[in-house]
């Protein structure tokens, strides 16, 4: 099994990517975008994806999204084949994409609109938060993209304010914030420990 960022030579298998999506859109009775080859095919060549194959065979797929030119980027499509789920492979594959992510589109927040308590659950341990669906993109032809989710009037009748996704960030800036101050608290608390080591141990070479 390998999981690697798509290129070009992985076009053909545009075709089987939207089958599954569509398939598990009609087994979980969740709302989960349709997306047609053409657009698959467009993340594909411009390296905004990748895929999990096992030897020549489909196993899982994720791309990345672009919104409110760049400040905002999302990992969309999550899928795993039939015959290679509950084995740890979506875990991998959203590692693997939302670290291409970062290294792609590094100041960008990451963010994600999902009904699925596994992905919430991948997305936590990755570094997102739940926060509201004010705090995310304000781009309009995102939420467009959701027309073709089941629960789409939900979102309409709330303004676009809320649905029964839940949403979750991951800002660069505040992990980079939290990472400071958290060096910062750690080198107070082993500067007092020195300090009070070293006032004992003078103690005791006076004495």
């Amino acid at each position: 099994m390998q999981i690697v960022i798509a290129n070009k030579s992985h076009s053909i298998y545009a075709e089987i990517i939207c089958e599954t999506i569509a398939e598990a859109a009609k087994v979980r009775g969740t709302g989960i975008a349709k997306r047609k080859p053409e657009y698959i095919i467009k993340k594909i060549i411009n390296s905004n994806a990748v895929i999990a194959l096992d030897d020549e065979k489909f196993a899982g797929f994720c791309y990345i999204e672009s919104w409110g030119h760049g400040k905002f980027v999302a990992n969309s499509g999550l899928i795993v084949h039939p015959d290679y789920r509950k084995i740890g492979l979506a875990k991998k594959i959203k590692k693997v994409v939302f670290q291409h992510s970062r290294n792609k589109f590094p100041d960008s927040k990451v963010f994600s609109i999902t009904t699925g308590l596994a992905v919430m659950k991948m997305n936590s341990e990755l570094g997102y938060k739940p926060v509201t669906f004010s705090e995310l993109t304000d781009d309009q032809s995102f939420w467009d993209g959701c027309q073709t989710c089941k629960n789409y009037d939900v979102l309409q009748r709330t303004e676009q304010k809320m649905c029964l996704c839940t949403g979750m960030l991951y800002d660069p800036a505040k992990e980079l914030n939290e990472k400071e101050q958290k060096h910062n608290y750690d080198k107070k608390v082993w500067t007092r420990l020195k300090n009070i080591k070293q006032t004992i141990l003078l103690k005791k070479d006076k004495k």
